[in-house]
């Protein structure tokens, strides 16, 4: 693991390379609140952690800075090998949903149920959270996802197949690649 900076502070912060750019990922009572990747830096990595998320969300609430550091680390290792290209089920980590509304969160729910190397559309998304034609409302919750890759957002695309937009650093070409790596994985 290539753990280069485990933050103490009330959020726990831990940064590594991958062959996806930077990832960090931000931890702060036993929940994951942000990952971002595809940084050509850490710091500019950890920065964007930071900048897209609000104050309160990222600095509040003081954690358990043992435990938060530790599933920080443990977050961080796991995103490092899923950017390796092995398969990696990222289900069961803990995620902050407190700011979401009830739809939100029923759409997150589908989302992270999407398995690694298939695809829903936005549409589909928005039925399996009970609410068929909420197809756009579904899209602002993927463009608003603080926790991409364990919310696999990269994993909804428009009607069609077309790909939709993705906000990470290199966009689609980063979210196609992000597709082809996971459709290679289950292949295998």
């Amino acid at each position: 693991m290539l753990i280069t900076e485990v933050e103490r502070s009330p959020t726990a912060i831990a940064s590594a390379m991958s062959p996806l750019g930077a990832i960090a990922v931000a931890v702060r009572g036993g929940e994951v609140i942000g990952i971002r990747f595809g940084h050509a830096s850490q710091r500019a990595c950890i920065e964007s952690l930071h900048v897209t998320g609000s104050s309160e969300s990222m600095r509040d609430e003081a954690g358990d800075d043992a435990g938060d550091s530790e599933l920080a680390s443990e977050v961080l290792e796991r995103l490092v090998e899923y950017a390796e290209g092995h398969a990696t089920d990222f289900r069961q980590v803990p995620v902050a949903v407190g700011h979401l509304s009830a739809f939100q969160r029923r759409v997150v729910r589908a989302c992270r149920a999407i398995p690694a190397g298939e695809q829903r559309s936005y549409g589909e998304i928005a039925a399996l959270a009970g609410s068929p034609g909420a197809a756009r409302a579904v899209g602002h919750v993927m463009a608003s996802n603080r926790v991409p890759l364990v919310v696999p957002c990269h994993r909804v695309v428009a009607a069609g197949g077309r790909l939709g937009g993705f906000s990470a650093p290199q966009g689609l070409a980063m979210k196609r690649r992000l597709l082809a790596m996971e459709q290679a994985a289950a292949a295998m």
